[in-house]
């Protein structure tokens, strides 16, 4: 008999499904600055620590990486003392613990890009995203002290701004798309009866809008039961910072309001032939962005013109785009649509006319000397 059931237990055992380990942990480690910046100068210091996103407070070591290189650290702070040149690069962390099933590593975090420079002046630029409409600050950083005399501020190689006195500071006023750019910076002083002038290395500043313009999906393929039903999707990207207040929803066909605002980005609505479009609208940042209209089915008439992208308003006081609107011909005659021209400035009517007229002007162009060149200096960088 107890042959019997041993043999029946090993016959079983075989079946027994041992469950997999988790081997990685589903939240992502985060690298921050904790002292410094992300570009110094040969020979300072600079502190990044690595942070775990564990809810349980949980014990981990720590592994650091420069670029897919690993590094010789275990600690939380990476310290770097007396950085060099060859120390410049894409730093990044995981977070590692040993369990009673295995080892469990966290996914490791978005690099944090660090550049060690070895000349006399760095631009620094803002650490954090920068919005349209926001307020654009610089600091020329010099090595060492000198009695400054004049500071000019580039991008692309083109005079921005000019100071002078000793101040190493400056300030755009409500940025837009057009002020992204490769920038740099010039210091310039007098000592011992001769000019010095120093140029730091170009620094790309990327400018977001807070709501792009929409792009609307129309999918027919993903309602298997309803063939007579369309999703309209409106995609975008929504960048205001904490807390972003809410962002609705707007449907057209044929410029004719399908249903009323809704936070979600899509709707489902009967198929049929005709021209698409939607709005997206922030109500407490008086941000309003169209998608470009689109074609579903085949729609009768002459023969449509694409339209043309314009420019809109972001903001009140910023430009941005405007939608192309469609127009619709009487009920006896085919709907052509037809884009509308840019103009100047934004005019929203009330919600119960969804119809708003549009205007919207493109900013004309300006082009500034280049600056002028110090004794013994190179020119400035090209555009």
């Amino acid at each position: 008999m107890d042959a019997l059931i041993s043999f029946l237990v090993l016959s079983f055992l075989p079946r027994l499904v041992v469950p997999d380990v988790p081997t990685s942990a589903s939240y992502r480690a985060i690298v921050e600055i904790v002292s410094g910046k992300s570009r110094i100068f040969t020979g300072e210091h600079l502190h990044l620590r690595c942070i775990i996103p564990d809810v349980y407070k949980a014990s981990w070591d720590y592994l650091w990486f420069r670029g897919s290189v690993q590094l010789p650290w275990s600690g939380e702070v990476l310290q770097l003392w007396n950085a060099n040149i060859k120390e410049s690069g894409k730093y990044s962390c995981q977070g590692k613990r040993e369990t009673q099933v295995g080892s469990i590593k966290t996914q490791r975090s978005l690099p944090e890009e660090i550049h060690v420079d070895g000349g006399f002046v760095i631009l620094q630029t803002p650490q954090h995203p920068i919005l349209v409409g926001d307020v654009l600050d610089f600091e020329c950083r010099l090595r060492g002290k000198a009695p400054v005399q004049k500071t000019i501020l580039y991008r692309d190689g083109v005079e921005v701004m000019v100071q002078s006195g000793s101040s190493l500071y400056f300030h755009l006023a409500n940025v837009t798309l057009a002020d992204e750019g490769m920038y740099s910076c010039r210091v310039s002083w007098d000592l011992s009866r001769r000019t010095h002038s120093v140029i730091s290395a170009a620094t790309p500043v990327n400018i977001l809008e807070v709501l792009t313009q929409p792009v609307l999906e129309i999918d027919a393929e993903g309602i298997e039961l309803e063939v007579t039903k369309i999703n309209l999707i409106c995609h975008l990207q929504y960048n205001a910072r904490a807390p972003a207040p809410p962002v609705n929803y707007y449907f057209y066909k044929n410029n004719n309001l399908l249903g009323p605002a809704t936070s979600l980005n899509q709707i489902k609505v009967r198929q049929a032939p005709g021209w698409y479009s939607c709005r997206a609208k922030v109500q407490r940042l008086d941000i309003i962005r169209w998608s470009e209209p689109k074609r579903f089915g085949k729609v009768t008439g002459l023969h449509l013109m694409p339209p043309d992208p314009h420019h809109r308003n972001q903001m009140s006081s910023s430009p941005s785009k405007s939608p192309p609107h469609i127009s619709l011909a009487p009920a006896t005659q085919p709907a052509i649509p037809k884009p509308f021209a840019a103009t100047p400035s934004f005019n929203q009517h009330t919600e119960g006319s969804e119809q708003s007229s549009m205007h919207s002007e493109l900013p004309v162009p300006t082009s500034l000397p280049p600056p002028d060149q110090f004794p013994g200096q190179t020119k400035a960088p090209k555009p």
